[in-house]
């Protein structure tokens, strides 16, 4: 029975790595080109991410609900987002605003020294947490909290990541970044209409570059227990 199980769970890896390729090479035909972030995608295994119900939909370029009318963003989206985030000068430390299941903040991880993790539903906050224990993520460190505040304790972030839509730009979070720092945000214009945004803090404000259209839930204030 052991080596049956230890054959199903080598034939799933198996499985898991194919379908991570096949992603991968539909990310490079989207235009994302940085190999790093490439090769965190091909190496994080996002079926661990979701209920056991979804992880055969893992490997396809769609977002998955994770409950509570929250979502695991598209694979497109994490790739786009990340290398924004990396474009420019280096990116040592993150501040990532809602966790969810942790995927972008373990593909964060994979890239970067640090990254300060803020989750406003405590369900996830504790799941993610126990998810980051098992894959033995180390350099990541979580807080259930009110994105909307960011994580003013912890000084001035090299970038700022959020994975739900704003109605604008929070100033709390703009003041969090240091010099040169990028923010990452979807914002939202119209009940239609939401584009990803790169803010760069510069030394006379912030220089706003609209990427692409995109789809995003709400981003909260509050926390729920």
């Amino acid at each position: 029975m052991a080596i049956q199980r230890f054959a199903n769970s080598r034939s799933m890896d198996m499985a898991s790595l194919r379908a991570r390729d096949r992603l991968v090479e539909r990310l490079y035909h989207l235009g994302i080109c940085n190999h790093k972030v490439i090769d965190a995608i091909r190496s994080t295994p996002r079926h661990l991410f979701l209920d056991e119900a979804l992880a055969h939909l893992a490997y396809e370029n769609s977002a998955l609900p994770i409950g509570q009318g929250q979502t695991l963003s598209q694979p497109f989206v994490v790739a786009k987002m990340t290398e924004a985030l990396l474009a420019g000068a280096a990116v040592r430390k993150v501040l990532e605003i809602g966790t969810g299941s942790g995927y972008q903040t373990a593909i964060l991880a994979s890239l970067v020294d640090q990254v300060c993790t803020v989750e406003r539903i405590r369900s996830f906050h504790e799941k993610a947490r126990k998810r980051f224990r098992d894959l033995k993520i180390r350099n990541v460190l979580c807080r259930h909290a009110d994105g909307y505040k960011g994580w003013p304790q912890g000084g001035k972030f090299d970038a700022i990541i959020v994975t739900a839509a704003a109605p604008d730009l929070p100033e709390g979070l703009l003041q969090q970044l240091s010099r040169g720092g990028r923010l990452i945000i979807p914002v939202t214009h119209s009940a239609q209409t939401t584009h990803l945004y790169q803010v760069t803090c510069s030394g006379s404000g912030y220089r706003q570059q609209a990427l692409e259209p995109v789809r995003f839930v709400p981003l909260l204030p509050g926390v729920v227990s």
